[in-house]
């Protein structure tokens, strides 16, 4: 099962929507406000979490400084409302979209996949 960490940037409403359909995600905001994009990507390898975030930080961390993670989902659109984001993410998880390994760069209407390589 594909286990999410939220970064602060999600809204909780999308977090809470999510955990109530039966997905594992929990938000960075619940436990540990304010950490660094470092310290999220830590957080999340140390759990086998896989990041959510709207932040392209993640990815610089991930490509320049060749940072490891367990996969990240990189929302590049603007929500209209905490559903959207929700359906976004609750259809990267039934597509059978691989997601462990990657990165997923979700636009409204589009996902790219970029396999990360170690």
């Amino acid at each position: 099962m594909i286990k999410l960490l939220a970064d602060e940037n999600i809204p909780i409403k999308a977090v809470n929507a999510l955990k109530r359909k039966g997905i594992d995600i929990v938000s960075v905001t619940e436990f540990s406000p304010g950490l660094s994009d470092r310290k999220v990507l830590d957080l999340a390898n140390r759990k086998e979490r896989i990041v959510v975030t709207f932040d392209k930080g993640f990815g610089e961390l991930l490509f320049r400084e060749k940072l490891k993670a367990k996969g990240l989902i990189l929302l590049r659109f603007i929500p209209k409302s905490p559903k959207q984001i929700t359906k976004r993410i609750e259809y990267l998880l039934t597509a059978e979209i691989p997601i462990k390994n990657r990165i997923l760069i979700v636009k409204e209407y589009g996902v790219r996949v970029i396999t990360l390589k170690y």
